[in-house]
């Protein structure tokens, strides 16, 4: 906090002659001395309150609750319907409104404009799939995992024997406002917030979230072990192992990451024995020193998993899910999180935290999506087993939140986030059940499943209900989620829009599709393709690696792409499939705008840019039913699934925007906007 009074005192020295006794004072003197001593005391007053004053605003204290796609529509509609009687009581005591989400609306996107009050032109994070325009191949926004820099082999033995460490690369871009923050002595606990990973260095705590990988390195891989004939090999989100049960008695192994120590660079792995009780629904799992003993339907405590390398060691956790023993055997194990008590690299801020965390409430979730919805997309697990693992998380997040809420309350000041993830994944899967126009909708799910959403809405009341019994009288409290959501029933393929329409040219045309990454693709003939859920580049000559578009021929044929796209209509029904198709000189401002999509694509609702899009390929249909679990979405125009924004004080402005949250945090603590900050201060 800034504060810059200045008090000017000027006195007037006048040269009288005086016939009174010496050494004796005037009256006039006197008097002149009586109004300075009062004046002086007047304005110690006034220094002293000020001084208060000061205190008092140095003491603030702010409680900010980020519910990811919570959405404005059924929020009302549960209000409206009393059941929401904590999220209804805060807008009566200050206010709720809509809040505008980002240009694209995914939630690394949306939750990097937050915490710094830039646009994907200030954050450089653009979708959750980034491309190298030299190669055309895809990796993750946020950030990664680099192996060691610096190496030596030792061929005679086929080692490779780093002497630089693992490093973890943020990419998220922009400062974030708790570094602000401390820049004026707020102390800050940030509890995973999304684009964070690894954590950016602070005065105060922080736990990454969103972006945060397993041990191998991804977003969440599952393995999954089954006796079923013709399983095995890789799915979607996790990898299938086929087992043999031989009088009882299953031997496999349990994969962890790669062994950069080895010329090979094979993967390394913990052997498991697992011994089937003959009789009932029981197994015994051994891997190394665990010995465990688990009954059908019952998923394990978090186990460690230590996976030994040539010089070290990964250390991990992760849970059993025993879901069948007879007929064929099923047993789920869940993505090997990092574990927080020994990290390979850091997750925390002070490193340490994520340990002194683990001691205090108990192991828990590490890795950025905690919920496993491709297990329960790809039927490894139904819905019963994911909603018992996600309650698992739920849980876990509201003892950090308790945890940090306590310490929040013996402070003067301070600043508390906490991120919860389960209105996200929780929508993406049971949206469907609820929508009768969704292609997998019955009125059996509907019976079965209908309410999972409203209880979701509910329990989330109920942290809000908690907070404003907790919280003291001058606190601020901002509840906030990145974007809405709605129906995911129909998927468009976008690259096989672009070859359909002479922009992306394949090598083999008998092929009638592109591959996975572009593999059948003629750089040579293409002019436009299409990477991640809502991107859409030019082969720009000079900037793609193979580019092809002279540079003034770039912006006709962005154009004209925009108008196909906006044109076209879905033939099962007329509807428009694209709405916005906005171009990132109007959409975005900051010194990144340069690595921007040429053209970002806002779907209608209902429809979404399909998997396949994602990963740059081009199958051979255009448009079709989504038949999936994962049925509900938000990766569409940004204009059509606002987030939604609650407070204990009025907001000012019409229409808020999630860009505007960061200065309005900054200036709860008597911080001004910062510079490439473009949003406004909403109270």
């Amino acid at each position: 906090m800034e504060r810059n009074t200045k008090n000017t005192i000027t006195i007037a020295n006048e040269q009288r002659k005086t016939l009174l006794i010496p050494g004796l004072p005037s009256p006039g003197f006197l008097l002149r001395v009586g109004f300075f001593i009062l004046g002086g005391f007047f304005i110690l007053i006034i220094c002293c309150l000020g001084f208060r004053t000061a205190l008092a605003e140095a003491a603030s204290k702010m409680i900010i609750l980020g519910f990811d796609g919570m959405d404005p529509q059924l929020m009302q509609k549960y209000m409206a319907a009393g059941m929401l009687p904590n999220f209804k009581k805060l807008a009566e005591i200050g206010d709720f409104k809509p809040l505008a989400t980002t240009i694209p609306p995914q939630s690394p996107v949306a939750w990097a404009t937050f915490i710094t009050g830039q646009d994907p032109g200030g954050t450089n994070i653009y979708d959750f799939i980034a491309r190298d325009p030299n190669t055309y191949l895809p990796y993750l926004s946020i950030g990664e995992i680099c192996p060691p820099k610096k190496e030596v082999k030792i061929p005679l033995l086929k080692w490779v024997v780093p002497i630089s460490k693992v490093e973890a690369k943020l990419y998220r871009k922009g400062k974030t406002f708790w570094e602000y923050l401390d820049e004026v002595s707020v102390p800050s606990t940030i509890l995973q917030v999304p684009s964070n990973f690894p954590p950016v260095q602070h005065r105060g705590k922080s736990l990454s979230g969103m972006g945060t990988p397993d041990i191998i390195g991804t977003y969440g891989t599952f393995q999954f072990f089954t006796s079923k004939a013709g399983e095995g090999g890789a799915e979607q989100g996790g990898r299938v192992y086929k087992v043999e049960v031989k009088n009882n008695i299953i031997e496999t192994e349990i994969q962890g990451p790669v062994n950069t120590f080895k010329e090979d660079r094979p993967i390394s792995k913990i052997p498991l024995t697992i011994k089937l009780d003959p009789q009932n629904p029981i197994a015994r799992l051994k891997f190394a020193d665990q010995d465990l003993i688990l009954k059908q339907g019952e998923w394990s405590k978090w186990l460690p998993f230590t996976f030994k390398m040539s010089f070290s060691k990964a250390c991990g956790i992760g849970r059993f899910y025993l879901k069948e023993v007879r007929p064929e055997f099923q047993l789920y194990l869940s993505p090997i999180n990092v574990d927080p008590r020994q990290p390979p690299f850091a997750i925390s801020c002070p490193p340490e935290y994520s340990r002194e965390l683990a001691e205090q409430i108990g192991l828990f979730h590490t890795v950025g999506i905690p919920e496993d919805t491709w297990a329960l997309n790809e039927g490894r697990l139904n819905e019963e087993e994911f909603l018992a693992q996600s309650e698992v998380s739920h849980k876990e997040r509201l003892r950090m939140y308790r945890l940090e809420l306590a310490n929040l309350k013996k402070q003067k000041t301070g600043l508390l986030f906490c991120y919860f993830s389960a209105t996200d994944t929780i929508q993406h899967m049971f949206t469907g059940y609820m929508d009768p126009e969704f292609p997998g909708y019955s009125q059996e799910k509907n019976k079965k499943y209908g309410q999972i959403i409203p209880e979701l809405y509910q329990k989330m009341d109920q942290i809000v209900g908690e907070t404003l019994k907790q919280m003291d009288p001058d606190t601020t409290l901002l509840i906030l989620s990145d974007h809405g959501f709605t129906t995911y029933s129909r998927y468009f393929n976008l690259n096989t829009w672009l070859h359909q329409h002479g922009y992306l040219a394949f090598i083999d045309e008998y092929r009638r599709e592109s591959g996975e990454f572009f593999e059948n693709v003629d750089w040579k003939r293409t002019r436009a393709y299409a990477l991640g859920l809502n991107a859409l580049y030019i082969n720009l000559k000079g900037r793609e690696g193979q580019g092809i578009v002279d540079p003034s021929q770039k912006a006709a044929l962005v154009e004209e792409i925009r108008q196909g796209l906006l044109s076209f209509r879905d033939p099962k029904n007329g509807r428009q499939v694209i709405s916005y198709v906005d171009l990132p000189d109007k959409a975005y401002q900051g010194k990144y705008r340069q690595n921007a999509p040429d053209l970002i694509i806002g779907y209608s609702r209902g429809y979404r840019a399909s998997w396949w899009t994602a990963l740059g390929q081009a199958p051979r249909d255009l448009i079709g039913d989504n038949t999936t679990k994962w049925s509900g979405d938000h990766c569409i125009a940004g204009q059509l699934v606002p987030g939604i924004v609650l407070a204990n004080k009025k907001i000012k402005v019409k229409d808020p925007a999630i860009i505007d949250l960061a200065p309005t945090i900054l200036n709860e603590f008597k911080v001004g906007k910062k510079p490439g900050m473009s949003g406004r201060v909403i109270f």
